[in-house]
């Protein structure tokens, strides 16, 4: 328990055999819950995180792949269920720094957000390790990511480092929630149609042992026309609830 809430963490994880069990291990003592999803691994990433002896580890197995989105929504689901008041997403590659998680959790339990995330760009020294293509990719989607949800303060859409209220949860139909690589994007077009606050938190981005599984050549043009739809469908909301 943090300061009163329950907290859970959501960890998703594709052939992430060398690096989840490290990712696991390093939670901190006031995480409640610890949902690792296993998406249909061909490694021996589902083997890891059963041997991993922790009481509040769950084990959510997808016997194939079926893409982050939809690993993250099985994670929410659960962490619904178990009534847990604040939710943590982290990847399974042990990209995020513990050290940054009470920095994601200060606006929400201060009830100035619903929902959190992390912004490596922020500072010039952040962006230590981010190719240049890597940041104009991000850039670009950034740009895209704020015309269609209509946060114009955010950075850094693809940052998967996020913290959500329960109520938040309740709120953005995770049960349709993209399923693919976009899904982060199209969760903050899905908060802002909820009128959900949202922050950013500046971070260090860590680049190591993990490998990117994004094709930014295929990945932008296909969260691009993603955005054009839920942008849309937002002005389809907004208009309907204005009249």
């Amino acid at each position: 328990m943090y300061q009163g809430h329950k907290l859970a963490v959501v960890i998703p994880a594709y052939n992430e055999e060398s690096l989840i069990s490290e990712t696991v291990k390093r939670m901190p003592d006031y995480a409640d819950k610890i949902y690792v999803i296993n998406d249909g691994s061909t490694d021996n990433t589902r083997q890891i995180i059963e041997s991993l002896v922790d009481g509040r580890i769950t084990l959510i197995n997808h016997e194939f792949n079926q893409g982050p989105g939809y690993a993250l929504v099985s994670g929410y689901k659960h962490a619904l269920e178990d009534k847990m008041d604040i939710v943590v997403k982290m990847d399974g590659d042990g990209q995020m720094g513990v050290q940054y998680l009470p920095d994601l959790l200060a606006p929400i339990i201060d009830n100035k957000a619903d929902y959190t995330k992390g912004n490596r760009p922020s500072k010039l020294s952040h962006r230590k390790g981010m190719s240049n293509w890597r940041y104009f990719g991000n850039w670009l989607l950034t740009l895209l990511t704020r015309i269609a949800s209509g946060y114009w303060h955010i950075s850094d859409p693809q940052n998967g480092y996020t913290a959500i209220t329960r109520r938040a949860l309740g709120q953005i139909m995770i049960d349709n929630i993209y399923g693919y690589y976009g899904y982060l994007n199209d969760i903050l077009v899905r908060l802002k149609v909820s009128g959900c606050r949202v922050i950013d938190v500046p971070m260090q981005a860590y680049y190591g042992k993990e490998k990117s599984k994004i094709r930014y050549g295929k990945y932008i043009p296909k969260v691009s026309f993603l955005l054009l739809r839920r942008y849309i469908w937002r002005l389809k909301v907004k208009f309907f609830k204005q009249n």
